[in-house]
């Protein structure tokens, strides 16, 4: 199924006493283009997002963003500053020696020192938090994968209408065609008649010009081409890969393909019918440049 680069999921919940919630939207773009937005200290996360995403989706200027927070009480622990604890014991002493004063230094007077305990939160548990934000981020990537498919089945109920109109257009250029050829031949008759009179015009001489003629401005080859594209286009909406990039590719052959015919046409109509469907092409690329 195509889907569209444009998509958004958003997902909270709380999972192993953290409430996590993860946003993910997307725009179009010609490789896959991800950052991420997540809480200070949790920097590891950016790397797991990016590949976790990656593996989901393969094209887009993706963004992401992730907050955490701890309901359960936060974890802290107290470490001994034991160089600057073993200054002090050494200061003390001194202090006892020079002076001849009572040492009566004891566990609880270094604590109340400046700096002797260093009190800190705990290190995160990285991997218990990865497997938090990981479920949620799953989920919220799977509402964002559901709306690119919405998009992608708009994107291609939308192609698949312009591709037929497309279709109409060119069926109208081969029946149209042959008729330009008939319509030259019988000018050029009238045209020599007028100018010899009477004197007989070898039928020979004529159809050697119309066949000129009609070499000069054929257009089967074209339109088989154009009809082949076309039904290439319509088969990229039943694979299961990102198409976007051959899509867009394809787009250009059958603008191309419209470009010969029109460098080729000498008939007003079949001109008209070219401008048509270079117009419908423009629009169709201007939605395949969404496809991822």
């Amino acid at each position: 199924m195509v889907k569209s680069m444009t998509g958004y999921g958003r997902c909270q919940e709380t999972v192993d006493g953290m409430n996590v919630t993860v946003e993910i939207k997307s725009v179009n773009h010609r490789y896959f283009d991800f950052s991420s937005r997540v809480p200070r200290n949790y920097g590891f996360l950016d790397e797991k997002l990016k590949s976790f995403v990656q593996s989901k989706v393969s094209r887009g200027k993706i963004e992401c963003y992730v907050q955490v927070d701890n309901l359960e009480d936060d974890t802290v622990v107290v470490e001994v500053n034991k160089s600057l604890a073993a200054g002090y014991v050494k200061a003390f002493n001194e202090l006892s020696e020079t002076y001849g004063i009572e040492n009566n230094i004891n566990a609880g007077l270094l604590a109340r020192m400046n700096d002797v305990l260093v009190v800190r939160k705990a290190e995160a548990d990285e991997d218990k938090i990865w497997n938090a934000v990981k479920t949620v981020a799953e989920k919220a990537v799977e509402k964002f994968i559901n709306m690119r498919q919405v998009e992608g089945e708009k994107l291609r109920d939308d192609i698949v209408s312009r591709a037929d109109l497309i279709l109409s257009y060119v069926e109208f250029v081969e029946e149209r065609s042959p008729e330009t050829v008939k319509e030259y031949n019988d000018k050029l008759l009238a045209r020599m008649q007028e100018l010899l009179g009477d004197i007989h015009v070898e039928e020979a001489r004529l159809l050697t010009e119309a066949a000129i003629y009609a070499d000069k401005i054929a257009v089967a080859e074209e339109t088989v081409r154009l009809r082949s594209h076309i039904s290439q286009l319509k088969d990229f909406f039943n694979s299961t890969e990102a198409v976007g990039r051959k899509m867009d590719f394809l787009v250009q052959e059958i603008n191309r393909e419209a470009n010969t015919i029109g460098s080729k046409a000498n008939d007003v109509e079949i001109a008209r019918r070219v401008l048509e469907i270079k117009s419908e092409v423009e629009k169709i690329r201007e939605q395949v440049q969404n496809i991822e």
